[in-house]
């Protein structure tokens, strides 16, 4: 069976389900029903960018990311969003072709509560697959740059970061280490973006060392979540810490609270 095109794929999901639906919701049901066997590595962005390349005069956005049917709107309902009728052959597009994906700022992949027995190790960290969507193309994160959390079940144990060695072959090491025995699951957080064929774009550059960055995520996650092996502060984190101070209010009530319970006792 032939690839449906994503313009046709994108109308009938919306047209089964008579209710506007996020883009990202929108290329599951496509890949789920099987209307197009290649999805790609980031399908939720194709959809994205063909509904805002191809498809202004025939959806309607009614939220952000979330669109329906023009001829689903009621008779008098006007659309959020005007503009001109695409024109010309749909083209493929491209998860940079604009649209209504969001801005992820310095974070651009991230992996929460991945399972360390569904990971090959032999291949000494070269292998970190996940995809985008049920059924979508997988992609390998084992260079990822960024942070990292190692839990033993639902318990933080350790914040990590990766810079050199990257992801895969910094968590390969745990599994050596002396944490080995002690953590089951990992989440991430990286700077790579995803390219379209489901390669790690560049590490971002600009006017900030993206190994200070990474240090200072690696630090702010030490100090808020305090995981037990961790026997430092992050590198790098020089902020002062303000302890709490009781409101004066607070700590007027409290005594008068305790004079009437002694007062009470009293009479």
């Amino acid at each position: 069976m032939r690839d449906m095109p994503w313009r046709r794929a994108i109308i009938k999901v919306l047209a089964d389900a008579k209710e506007p639906l996020h883009y990202s919701e929108i290329a599951q049901r496509i890949l789920d029903n099987g209307l197009r066997q290649q999805g790609g590595a980031t399908p939720a962005a194709t959809v994205a960018a063909t509904i805002s390349m191809y498809m202004q005069s025939e959806l309607a956005r009614v939220d952000r990311g979330v669109y329906t049917l023009v001829s689903e709107l009621p008779p008098q309902t006007m659309r959020p969003d005007s503009g001109k009728p695409a024109t010309g052959a749909e083209a493929p597009p491209t998860a940079s072709s604009g649209g209504d994906v969001e801005e992820t700022g310095f974070l651009n992949a991230f992996g929460m509560f991945w399972r360390r027995d569904e990971v090959d190790w032999d291949q000494r960290g070269q292998a970190l697959l996940g995809a985008q969507l049920k059924a979508a193309q997988p992609i390998n994160f084992a260079e990822q740059v960024g942070v990292y959390i190692l839990y033993a079940g639902d318990r933080v144990i350790y914040v990590g970061r990766s810079t050199e060695p990257r992801l895969g072959p910094r968590l390969w090491d745990h599994t050596r280490d002396r944490l080995t025995g002690r953590w089951d699951r990992f989440s991430w957080f990286g700077v790579r973006a995803v390219a379209d064929d489901g390669s790690l774009g560049f590490v971002p550059t600009g006017n900030f060392a993206v190994e200070m960055l990474v240090a200072t995520m690696e630090a702010l996650l030490i100090e808020g979540l305090e995981p037990p092996q961790n026997r430092r502060r992050g590198d790098g984190f020089n902020a002062t810490e303000f302890i709490q101070t009781t409101d004066p209010q607070v700590e007027r009530r409290r005594a008068q609270q305790f004079f009437q319970r002694l007062t009470a006792g009293d009479s």
